[in-house]
């Protein structure tokens, strides 16, 4: 089931109402809602108000977007806090970082650490009937399709799944081959397009991203297309490459009818 949705560190800057509006006007299914800074840990109230106020517009909290990194040597906010406020939020996720290094930089007790902590958290969570979901990111170890699938080996676990996003820096081909490696464990996706490392409208990325969604739509599962990285944080841009979103996933429905 492919659903659409926008990540609320799009805009940072805006509160909570405007973001559930912006959603609601671009005929969004639901919003990740930002644990930084919209929803943070250790305030089950305002989770519950935010749940409240998304499910009244019509929208769904598709996930909790942590910054909790398995493995860390501190965290600002425990597991168990991050957990009780995705639960008061209703979100059916946790987004967390595999660990704070690049994968090249990592021996294997580091990993270790990063795995164990790992399957800590999605045992709690589990308990919760909540999932984890590990971001695909750079500096972490899900920066490379080989490290990302090695850890989802090495962890092992039913309720540890992984987001994808294009990596900064790689061209067509490598990023469907990192698609196709971790495919397994994919669960959602935060799409943007960007030249190098300029944000770019979404629909001049059309031909890339048809390719990633001929990989990407073929699942049974709930799937959330988030949006993220609007250019230049423009509302009206942002409206623009939600209509471009929804129009893609539709042909892609479409086309397996």
């Amino acid at each position: 089931m492919l659903k659409t949705g926008v990540c609320s560190v799009t805009f940072r800057q805006e509160s909570i109402a405007t973001i559930i509006n912006l959603a609601v006007q671009a005929e969004l299914d639901g919003i990740e809602w930002a644990g930084d800074v919209h929803v943070p840990p250790g305030n089950p109230a305002q989770a519950a108000a935010t749940a409240k106020k998304t499910e009244a517009s019509g929208l769904e909290v598709s996930s909790y977007g942590s910054y909790y990194r398995t493995g860390a040597a501190r965290h600002d906010y425990s597991f168990e806090t991050i957990l009780e406020t995705a639960l008061a939020l209703n979100a059916p996720s946790i987004r967390v970082w595999a660990g704070e290094k690049e994968s090249r930089h990592a021996d294997a007790s580091y990993r270790q650490r990063v795995a164990d902590d790992a399957v800590r958290i999605a045992s709690l969570a589990q308990e919760k009937g909540v999932e984890v979901h590990f971001e695909y990111h750079g500096g972490t170890l899900t920066d490379t399709r080989e490290s990302a699938r090695k850890l989802m080996e090495e962890t092992s676990h039913p309720n540890l799944k992984l987001y994808w996003q294009p990596a900064v820096g790689q061209d067509l081909e490598n990023r469907l081959a990192d698609i196709k490696e971790i495919k397994p464990w994919l669960k959602h996706v935060h799409v943007f397009f960007w030249v190098v490392t300029e944000r770019w409208p979404l629909l001049a990325g059309e031909k890339d991203w048809k390719h990633y969604l001929s990989l990407l739509s073929d699942t049974e599962e709930k799937r959330y297309f988030m949006l993220e990285f609007v250019q230049n944080d423009d509302k009206n841009q942002f409206l623009e490459d939600a209509e471009v979103l929804r129009t893609w996933l539709e042909e892609m429905k479409y086309h397996e009818l």
